[in-house]
C-alpha cells in the first residue's frame, strides 16, 4: 500500500520573495554581502550581483555604476581578497560619496536677530514634516536651545492640532492662526513672537505639496521671502523631509525643492519601515 505523494512545497510569488528580500532584519551591507561570496572568491560576478542589490536598495543607476567602476579598481589592484575586504571597500566607496556634503546642523544667530535661527522645513505630503519637527524641538531644547514652533501648514485637516501637540509635549510655543490663512503670515507672526520672546530657534511647518504643484512651490518661495525681509541670512536652515520609501522619486523631490528654494540640509525618516534608502546616496551624489 503507497502512502500519499507529498505535495511540492509552494514556491511563493516574485513580488513576495522581493519584498522579503529587500526588507529583511539583516541589511544588504551585511547579511547579503556574506552570502554573495559562499566560496570566498572576490570576482566579476560577485560584483554583478553586488550591482543588482544597490540598484534594488534605491541607490540609483548612476551611482551604483561609481560604486561598482570604484570596486573594480581594487579588485583589479587584488585589493579585494575576501568579504571583509569587499565590505571595507564598499563603505569607502559609500563614504566617498556621503563625506562631501556631511554637514552638521549648527544653530548659530546673526547679529541682526541677536542669535534667532529659522529652520523651515518642506516636503511632499505625509513624508513626515510635523513629526520631525517634534524631533527637533526635543533635540534642541537638550542642546540649551529655546524653541518656537510655527504653524505653516494651514490646508491639511488638523495639521496645526498636530503640531500642538508636538509643543505641548516638548512644552514649546506654537504661533497659529485659523485654517485657511496665509502661510507667509503666519511665519511672520512666529517671527514677531520669537523676537519678543528672544528665542533661539523658530521651526517653521509647511504643508506638503508635490513637487508639480507650481502654485504651491511659488508659495513656499514667498514664505521664504518674508522671512528673508527681517533677516537676509534667514531662513538659515531650508531642510527637505524624504520619506525613505519613495525611491527614485525622492531624488526628483531633492532636485524641484533645491531648484525652487535652495535647500541646505534633508531629513530622510521611516527608515524603520524600508531596509532600503539608499536614495540619499543618490542625492549626496547628484
Amino acid at each position: 500500500m503507497f502512502g500519499k505523494k507529498e505535495k511540492p512545497e509552494k514556491r511563493e510569488g516574485f513580488i513576495k520573495r522581493l519584498r522579503a528580500r529587500i526588507n529583511k532584519g539583516d541589511s544588504w551591507l551585511t547579511y547579503d554581502l556574506a552570502n554573495l561570496v559562499p566560496g570566498g572568491e572576490i570576482d566579476a560576478d560577485v560584483l554583478e550581483d553586488l550591482e543588482s542589490l544597490l540598484v534594488m536598495a534605491d541607490v540609483g543607476v548612476e551611482t551604483t555604476e561609481r560604486i561598482i567602476a570604484d570596486l573594480q579598481k581594487r579588485l583589479a589592484r587584488n585589493e579585494l581578497n575576501d568579504i571583509e575586504a569587499l565590505r571595507e571597500g564598499l563603505r569607502q566607496s559609500l563614504l566617498d560619496i556621503l563625506k562631501p556634503v556631511e554637514v552638521p546642523l549648527t544653530i548659530s544667530g546673526t547679529a541682526d536677530t541677536d542669535g534667532r535661527f529659522v529652520i523651515l522645513l518642506v516636503g511632499v505630503n505625509g513624508a513626515g514634516k510635523t513629526t520631525t519637527i517634534g524631533k527637533l524641538a526635543r533635540k534642541l531644547q537638550d542642546d540649551g536651545h529655546s524653541v518656537m514652533l510655527a504653524a505653516g501648514d494651514t490646508f491639511r485637516a488638523a495639521a496645526v492640532e498636530q503640531l500642538q501637540v508636538w509643543g505641548e509635549r516638548n512644552d514649546v510655543p506654537v504661533v497659529a492662526q485659523q485654517s485657511g490663512a496665509d502661510p507667509a503670515a503666519v511665519i511672520f507672526d512666529a517671527w514677531e513672537a520669537a523676537s519678543a520672546r528672544d528665542t533661539d530657534v523658530l521651526l517653521a511647518d509647511t504643508a506638503g505639496r508635490l513637487q508639480s504643484q507650481t502654485g504651491l512651490m511659488d508659495e513656499l518661495a514667498k514664505m521664504k521671502r518674508v522671512v528673508g525681509r527681517r533677516d537676509a541670512t534667514a531662513p538659515h536652515e531650508t531642510m527637505l523631509v524624504l520619506d525613505a520609501s519613495q525611491g527614485q522619486n525622492a531624488l526628483v523631490q531633492a532636485e524641484k525643492f533645491h531648484d525652487a528654494l535652495g535647500l541646505t540640509g534633508i531629513t530622510v525618516t521611516k527608515l524603520d519601515g524600508s531596509a532600503k534608502g539608499g536614495i540619499l546616496l543618490a542625492i549626496a551624489d547628484r
